[in-house]
């Protein structure tokens, strides 16, 4: 009975309760290590600006391999739930790679059928949490792992959405995921359309890129483009993009 209660207590309280309310469950639930993000390069530097900026609501990052766009996306989240701003992190992406979206046959919850297309992005979050105070995270939805085709019919409040490899999402999903927004809640959706496994016509990045160009004025959206000459990564990775003729 008490563990019920615990877990119902845990249910109603935000994340900045939960973190100072289980710090005897969680050894170091409050970690010193602080989040500082930097630009390695001006667009880089742009990037951050807007992903620190509240008046931000729904920001694209577009471009190659390398140039940080999940990375800086997930810092952000990070920062801003050690800041105590936010209650919760959303992780999001279209599993096109296995059969159009289809778990079922991959062993485990949908959070360990998740689990391939989500490394990238725990890769970065464990460098501030521990597998344990990540694991308690993600069981009281501190940290939520959701597959777009579920996101449907839903709207998130105070909290940080990370939509990646979105251009294997389709125009229908797009439209469906950007109108997910709720109060106090920020989304980023990253992409690269070189690495699309959709066709242009039912690329949901390159379709929502191309109306946003149309768009006369944006007040709460905004996109960043990266190029090759932005990557952070190891000099061959440049070199493999111009191999392909991806510039």
């Amino acid at each position: 009975m008490a563990r019920k209660n615990r877990k119902q207590r845990y249910r109603n309280e935000t994340h900045a309760e939960y973190l100072n309310s289980n710090v005897h469950y969680l050894p170091q639930a409050q970690k010193q290590k602080q989040v500082h993000i930097h630009g390695r390069n001006p667009n880089q530097k742009e990037y951050i600006q807007k992903l620190l900026d509240p008046k931000q609501t729904i920001i694209f990052a577009t471009g190659p391999a390398g140039t940080g766009k999940t990375m800086l996306a997930v810092l952000a989240a990070v920062k801003a739930l050690k800041e105590q701003t936010i209650d919760r992190l959303i992780i999001t992406r279209p599993a096109v790679g296995v059969d159009d979206e289809q778990h079922g046959f991959l062993p485990g919850d949908i959070n360990a059928k998740m689990e391939p297309w989500t490394k990238p992005i725990f890769d970065v979050v464990r460098e501030y949490y521990n597998a344990k105070q990540i694991q308690m995270m993600i069981t009281e939805g501190v940290i939520e792992i959701s597959p777009l085709a579920y996101m449907r019919g839903r709207t998130f409040k105070n909290a940080h959405v990370i939509a990646d490899e979105m251009q294997n999402a389709t125009p229908s999903q797009m439209k469906m995921l950007l109108t997910r927004i709720g109060d106090n809640s920020r989304m980023v959706v990253t992409g690269d359309t070189a690495q699309a496994d959709r066709k242009e016509y039912e690329n949901g990045l390159i379709d929502f890129t191309k109306l946003y160009n149309q768009y006369a004025q944006s007040e709460y959206i905004t996109l960043c483009t990266f190029e090759s000459n932005d990557i952070e990564r190891h000099p061959a990775v440049i070199e493999v993009l111009d191999i392909y003729g991806d510039k």
